[in-house]
């Protein structure tokens, strides 16, 4: 008896692969270290909580140096090498550097924010919220099951509710933080739906063996398999704010913290990206015939939602900067699910991955760099309305150009040339799939785009209303504008250096 038990025992214990889940687990340790010290740290030495967990993710994103010699995996299934619950490949890696990347410039952005916040956000919980939804966003593309899917969905979003509401007696935040709460629920409950109709119809849950077993699944469960990825779909859509799961972003962008903003445009989306990848891509190729369509109208509805709910905000409306960055933010990520679409139709599905990507890492730098720019101004224009941007130049004049740049970026107009190359790389991968009406509509979408980035950016340049106010950039934020700005810069100078992926793709 004891001879059968020891080979079973050695059997079921799996050894980790520590360095593989280093960077999200970096994040999680950093979070929980921030936590416990907050118990003992004195009010007025608050902040070092702040630079602790901004060097927490430093740490995390310098993990990936590590991992660039070849693929790892662990958890993996005993006696199926290609079946594991974590894998970090190409794909996690650049997932990985922008979600942790981002989480770094937003927590630059707090460490001011909380200073100027401090006796209605508590410093502890704020940082330990961060870093944990952090850690789920970096665990969630090197998962390679569906449970861990969720699960790290979950991790990424249930901190995410708290820190939109975190700020104490603003009802305006907890409105935002309870209409995000509901609707992300919601899409939550929907997916794990679908997971069961796929585990139901498959018997298992590695994307891996899904996709082997989808397309020899009883034809009885057809209708049953085909629900199960439209379902599956809906959560991963929602954290991309894809239309109709759109509704939140701009009641939560407004009522959150701007840093809380700033996060959610950028991690958010890459969440929500990476799991539509994931599934789409790894887990239900065969059933491309589903969601390939499915995924085109989405995205031809959400640029075309975003875009003209952007053109519609006016200039002196209360917190209006953050509503149109917070509207633009639907549109681009309308622009990146039209590669994810394309994948469903298109001969290499790898190449049309790597255009959304190499789009997504442009669109977190120069965002973020935008609403750096809004954090600055809202420091003394606390309704941050576009109208108070007018004449930033003749007060900041480096600043104003930054965001020129930035808006120009998003815009795709030179000098943001990475921009516009991005741009015209999805622009390409829709039409080599066949998907010609997607590109024109997408064509219609940058020219609606232009009035409004073109209208805020002439604003800058133009003579200010009485004398100009002079903003004061603490420290936090002037780093977290000249990574931005670096970044955006360097990437226009050398485009090939994120454009690289739409060539070569990221998965093997």
């Amino acid at each position: 008896m004891s001879a059968l038990v020891q080979p079973l025992a050695q059997s079921a214990v799996q050894s980790v692969d520590w360095l593989a889940i280093a960077p999200p687990t970096t994040a999680a340790a950093v979070g929980l270290a921030v936590l416990v010290a907050d118990l003992f740290v004195p009010e007025a030495r608050k902040s070092l909580l702040g630079w602790t967990s901004v060097a927490g993710l430093a740490a995390a994103a310098l993990m990936l140096l590590p991992l660039l010699d070849g693929d790892r995996s662990t958890f993996c299934l005993t006696g199926h090498p290609r079946a594991c619950s974590y894998t970090a490949d190409r794909f996690t890696l650049v997932i990985q550097f922008l979600v942790l990347g981002g989480a770094l410039l937003a927590a630059l952005l707090s460490v001011t924010h909380l200073q100027d916040d401090r006796r209605r956000v508590p410093a502890g919980e704020f940082w330990f919220l961060l870093l944990s939804s952090a850690a789920g966003a970096a665990l969630l593309p090197a998962s390679r099951d569906l449970a861990t899917l969720v699960v790290a969905l979950e991790v990424a979003s249930l901190p995410a509710f708290a820190l939109v509401g975190i700020r104490l007696g603003d009802k305006r935040s907890s409105e935002a933080a309870l209409k995000f709460f509901l609707s992300s629920v919601t899409a939550t409950a929907v997916s794990l739906m679908g997971v069961s109709f796929v585990y139901a119809s498959t018997g298992t849950l590695y994307l891996t063996q899904v996709a082997q077993r989808l397309p020899h699944v009883d034809g009885r469960l057809h209708i049953l398999v085909q629900t199960g990825v439209v379902l599956t779909l809906v959560g991963f859509a929602f954290k991309t704010a894809a239309v109709p799961f759109h509704f939140w972003v701009p009641d939560t962008y407004v009522g959150a913290p701007l840093p809380v903003a700033a996060y959610l445009s950028v991690v958010g989306k890459a969440v929500g990206l990476s799991g539509l990848i994931l599934v789409t891509v790894v887990a239900f190729p065969s059933y491309s015939d589903v969601w390939g369509p499915a995924l085109a109208v989405l995205a031809a509805l959400t640029m075309t939602a975003g875009n003209v709910g952007a053109l519609r905000q006016r200039a002196t409306r209360a917190h209006s900067a953050v509503r149109l960055l917070a509207w633009s933010s639907v549109g681009q990520a309308g622009y990146l699910l039209v590669p994810v679409a394309a994948a469903g139709h298109a001969d290499d599905a790898r190449k049309a991955i790597g255009s959304t990507v190499a789009y997504a890492l442009m669109y977190a730098a120069v965002n973020l760099g935008a609403f750096t720019v809004a954090a600055l101004v809202g420091r003394t224009r606390s309704r941050n309305r576009i109208s108070d941007y007018r004449g930033l130049y003749a007060s900041h004049p480096l600043t104003a150009l930054l965001l020129a740049f930035f808006l120009l970026c998003l815009a795709g107009l030179p000098p943001g040339v990475i921009g516009l190359f991005a741009k015209v790389t999805v622009f390409s991968v829709a039409v080599d799939a066949g998907l010609g009406w997607l590109a024109a509509v997408m064509a219609v979408n940058v020219v609606i785009a232009l009035v409004y980035y073109l209208r805020w950016t002439a604003l800058l340049f133009r003579a200010p209303e009485g004398e100009p106010v002079r903003h004061r950039a603490p420290a936090p934020l002037t780093a977290a504008l000249a990574l931005t700005g670096v970044l955006g810069v360097a990437l226009s100078g050398a485009p090939q250096l994120v454009l690289g992926f739409a060539a070569t793709g990221l998965f093997r």
